[in-house]
């Protein structure tokens, strides 16, 4: 069971870091071309906030069934994660449509970092 809560685990992962950066491209691109962002992006970046909860879930299960991060900041990263995507969200929601885009767009930028390095300290 916990072989299988571990895959989950780093399956998912994986699917955060490249969710990430695709819409940290798109957010980028959003931002260089003056546009606003869409209704589209902001429902992707939600749902990138939703399945960075699950991964986060995922590893909490793996935690308790006893798999180990190497070093403990790993969990550091994914908590940092599961606070900073709403909070860059709510953040950028109240400004110009251009600030949003810059603003979730970098967070994008951000977390995928941050996830690179929860993986590779994983």
């Amino acid at each position: 069971m916990s072989a299988a809560i571990a895959f989950v685990h780093d399956w998912l992962a994986r699917v955060v870091i490249i969710y990430a950066l695709v819409l940290a491209l798109w957010g980028t691109y959003l931002y260089f071309r003056r546009d606003s962002v869409t209704g589209g992006f902001r429902s992707s970046f939600l749902v990138l906030a939703g399945v960075t909860v699950l991964q986060s879930l995922a590893g909490a299960a793996s935690f308790v069934a006893g798999n180990r991060p190497f070093e403990t900041l790993h969990l550091v990263y994914g908590a940092f994660a599961i606070l900073f995507l709403p909070g860059s969200y709510l953040y950028a929601h109240g400004g110009s449509a251009r600030r949003e885009a810059v603003v979730l767009a970098g967070a994008c930028w951000i977390v995928s970092i941050a996830f690179f390095r929860g993986f590779a300290t994983g």
